[in-house]
This record gives C-alpha cells, sequence and structure tokens, in this order.
C-alpha cells in the first residue's frame, strides 16, 4: 500500500505572509493540527503546527525561551518565533516530507523515527496531501485479511517466508508444520517477544485456526 492510497488529499495551506491567528483559526475549524506553508508557486517551506503556537508570547508567563547565556542571533531567532504575527517567522522551516509513491511502511518508519505525527505529501514538489497517524489507523481498518492461497502447505509455505521478513525472528531455524488449518511452531525461540511474534504472523495468515507452540519439544522426525 501507498502513501497515496491513505493520505488526505484535502489539504488546507498557508501563505507565509499568514497570520498566526489566521493558523490557529484554521486549524481548529478543521480539527487539524498542523498545516503545510507553500510559497506563491506551491512549494512547500514550512509547516505550522500545535507545537509551534504553544511557543508563543500571547500565552503569558512560563513559554521557553532561548538560554540568556545563549548566542545573540539564536536568542533573536526565539524571539522572532515566539513573537512575530507572520506564519513565516513562526513555522518550521524544512519539514520532513514524503513522496506519494512510497510506502505506508515507510511513512510510519518515519513518522516513529522523528517523532511527528503528520508529514506533508509531495508529487514532483508540490503538496498533494498530508498523511497522519490518523491516516494509518484507518489503513490498518481497511486492510484485507492476507489473501495466500487456502490450504496447509501453501499457509506453511507464506508462514515460512514471512519469518525472514524483518520479524526478528531470522536465523532461529523455526520448524512449522500445519494440519486442517493449526499451525504447530517448533525452534529455538527462548525469548517472550520472539514467541508472540512467531504466534502473532502465523495468526494474521489466511486460514490459520489456530496456533500451538511446542518450543519445549524436539521436532518429529
Amino acid at each position: 500500500m501507498r502513501v497515496k492510497d491513505v493520505m488526505t488529499t484535502s489539504v488546507v495551506k498557508l501563505s507565509p505572509d499568514n497570520s498566526v491567528r489566521q493558523a490557529a483559526r484554521i486549524m481548529l475549524d478543521n480539527h487539524v493540527s498542523g498545516l503545510p506553508v507553500v510559497d506563491g508557486d506551491g512549494a512547500l517551506v514550512g509547516v505550522i503546527s500545535e507545537g509551534d503556537l504553544i511557543r508563543r508570547s500571547e500565552l503569558g508567563g512560563g513559554i521557553p525561551v532561548a538560554d540568556p547565556s545563549g548566542a545573540a542571533d539564536e536568542r533573536a531567532s526565539a524571539y522572532v518565533r515566539r513573537s512575530s504575527w507572520r506564519v513565516g517567522d513562526a513555522m518550521t522551516a524544512n519539514p520532513v516530507t514524503i513522496d506519494e509513491d512510497a510506502s505506508v511502511a515507510r511513512v510510519a518508519a518515519v513518522m516513529q523515527e522523528r517523532g511527528i505525527k503528520r508529514i506533508p505529501v509531495l508529487r514532483n514538489g508540490l503538496v498533494v496531501g498530508i498523511v497522519s497517524r490518523a491516516d494509518l489507523l484507518q489503513a490498518i481498518l481497511s486492510a484485507k485479511q492476507d489473501e495466500t492461497a487456502a490450504g496447509d502447505e501453501a499457509i506453511r509455505r507464506s508462514i515460512l517466508v514471512r519469518i525472514g521478513e524483518n520479524t526478528g525472528l531470522e536465523g532461529l531455524d523455526i520448524k512449522v508444520a500445519v494440519t486442517d488449518g493449526i499451525v504447530h511452531l517448533w525452534g529455538n525461540v527462548e525469548t517472550a517477544d520472539c514467541r508472540k511474534a512467531a504466534r502473532i504472523l502465523a495468526e494474521n495468515v489466511r486460514g490459520v485456526r489456530g496456533v500451538v507452540e511446542h518450543y519445549a519439544e524436539p521436532y518429529p522426525q
């Protein structure tokens, strides 16, 4: 599944010359926590989010400011971000972006690595959508069950293939047998997390009716 299959295409965009108050109002009216900022040619120049706005001087005392002992330009930049009325001054410049043809797995990894909730989606350098954590949750809900062909041998082959797909189970010499849709697992799987991963992997294959673990038993010859 690709980003373009799950992204939100109805995107409200701001100009750097819009006001911070306008940005706050649009976020509230549209129930979003961040907005892309584009220049006159439609190219992305930044993102303004709730995180940017909660640093604002309008919120009064207690707002973190630059270290008084820091460099003058750093303190000046922090002052501009918390005090200017322009979106272009308050936004986060050079935001993380993703191409519309990237995989959903890739965008999920980027969100996790960077600790962000939404990413602008680009096509030829222009914003064509936004993908958020909520979009990924919706993709999980709408995902079809594994369409592997039915049959015990097909199930067994599918499980063996999936074990090697960055699951943490590679190299554990897991043995798999399937009888009437019941998966039986043997092997050197010592940790609880790896055992859980093997069980869930098997359960996610179409046609599986149950999983039985035999890790403490020798594999029948």
